[in-house]
């Protein structure tokens, strides 16, 4: 039984993952790194993204019944630990304050967790779509 989402925590959970989102592109943006390096940062962010929804999905689709192949999910797991280590790395290696690398860490995981939010909203509110037909 799915239970409607409401309207609050909708809102909180897009605002999570623009506030993760754009505070980590315009830090990008504003940081005085090579493009190569901002190019780097921005890649690992969508990656964790697609992946945190990726596993978001495999996991629900697994509690729901629907066929995951254990390859797939073990990817989306993989893929996500892997973003999370390589913005580490990156961060750990790079010439930025300890504040800088604070915040790239801080709005990285709030988008994550924005991204993850937004996916099981809408995959519950498409549920109670399809059962009002």
């Amino acid at each position: 039984m799915v239970q409607k989402t409401s309207n609050a925590f909708i809102a909180a959970s897009w605002i999570a993952l623009g506030a993760g989102m754009i505070g980590f592109i315009v830090g990008l943006t504003r940081a005085s790194m090579a493009l190569n390096e901002k190019g780097y940062y921005f890649t690992v962010l969508m990656y964790g993204l697609f992946s945190a929804v990726s596993v978001q999905k495999s996991v629900r689709d697994r509690l729901e019944g629907i066929s995951v192949t254990d390859i797939y999910y073990g990817l989306s797991w993989f893929s996500t630990l892997l973003a999370i280590v390589l913005l580490t790395v990156g961060l750990w290696n790079a010439t930025l304050l300890p504040s800088e690398k604070g915040f790239y860490a801080f709005s990285f995981l709030l988008a994550l967790f924005g991204a993850i939010a937004v996916q099981k909203n809408t995959r519950d509110n498409a549920q109670l779509d399809k059962d009002k037909v």
